[in-house]
């Protein structure tokens, strides 16, 4: 289990075994005749799986998530009963690499309809920066396999590669349930138009600033940074709930010196602990840049696009954008 985080178990327990429960309704041999409501049986891993079943799916899918808003996915443990509550699903949606417990009980689900949003796009490397590993200390093991191989799974933070995952979402729900077709390109389309825009307010609101690097706890906006002529500062192997060591404020404080970088940011489903260390430290301030990685209970009526909408405003505050 990781030290950074520590997750209510019992409490992921139950609710991941209640959503199980109503996928027994239907088996996998179901899949285009759908549950007992008509509708298909989805099961997605983590919220920004959950997002495009739901905006995709429409009115032709009842989607059940295996992390339970406001906890950190990587962390998701299933049990032996879970596992094989899967293999009830008709459609299964995950990305390989997040979730290492999901990856594992996915291989044994043996779920024709099943997706790897992973194998939609191309995954990247960037860098040391990169290699968040999530409060593992030196020397454990990791287990996420391909965080393991250099690759960086947060792909749908940026919304060209989500748009991408989206329309592949689109073409394998037409597949498993044609009686809908038409509708799942339908909702397909006006997704990928949606952050077709998100993607130009993005472009728009941080092409010129007065600093191209922002600072945080959590190196999982590699994308982005990417994707709009960014750069990240992770604050990688440090503890969010730990003080950082000396040598690395050292070396956030000559980042934060040459870039004229102004912002420390923490994360939504973690401690901020180390970013106000840090800020004190340096005498900088400190921001939420929230990874998506899942919805809390704090953002109630909050969606995918919101949240990015929410991170763009603090980036363009952090980056003094012009």
């Amino acid at each position: 289990m990781n030290v950074r985080r520590l997750i209510p178990t019992a409490a992921v327990a139950g609710a991941v075994a209640l959503g199980l429960t109503a996928l027994s309704a239907c088996s996998s041999s179901d899949a285009a005749e759908g549950g007992s409501d008509g509708r298909l049986d989805v099961v997605a891993s983590f919220y920004p799986m959950q997002f495009l079943a739901e905006e995709i799916g429409g009115s032709h899918v009842s989607v059940t998530t295996l992390t339970k808003p406001g906890t950190e996915p990587h962390d998701l443990e299933l049990s032996p009963r879970q596992t094989g509550g899967l293999s009830e699903a008709d459609y299964i949606l995950f990305l390989k690499g997040v979730q290492p417990a999901v990856d594992d009980a996915v291989a044994q689900a043996g779920v024709e309809n099943t997706v790897d949003a992973a194998e939609l796009t191309t995954l990247e490397k960037h860098g040391s920066e990169v290699g968040h590993d999530h409060g593992h200390e030196e020397g454990e093991e990791h287990g996420h396999e391909d965080e393991e191989a250099g690759l960086d799974p947060h792909i749908w933070l940026d919304p060209v590669k989500y748009a991408e995952v989206a329309e592949g979402v689109g073409k394998s729900l037409e597949k498993a349930d044609p009686d809908h077709a038409a509708d799942y390109r339908k909702n397909t389309d006006a997704l990928v138009t949606e952050l077709n825009a998100l993607n130009t307010a993005y472009e728009t609101g941080l092409k010129n600033t007065a600093t191209k690097t922002f600072i945080t706890t959590h190196s999982a906006f590699g994308y982005l940074a990417e994707r709009y002529g960014l750069t990240q500062e992770g604050i990688a192997g440090i503890d969010p709930e730990a003080e950082p060591s000396p040598a690395r404020i050292d070396e956030i404080h000559s980042v934060a010196r040459k870039s004229g970088a102004t912002t420390v940011f923490f994360e939504t489903l973690a401690s901020d602990k180390t970013a106000k260390t840090l800020a004190k430290d340096l005498g900088l301030k400190t921001g939420v840049l929230d990874p998506l990685e899942g919805i809390t209970d704090k953002s109630a009526g909050a969606d995918y696009t919101e949240v990015m909408k929410s991170n763009l405003t603090a980036l363009q505050k952090a980056l003094g954008a012009k």
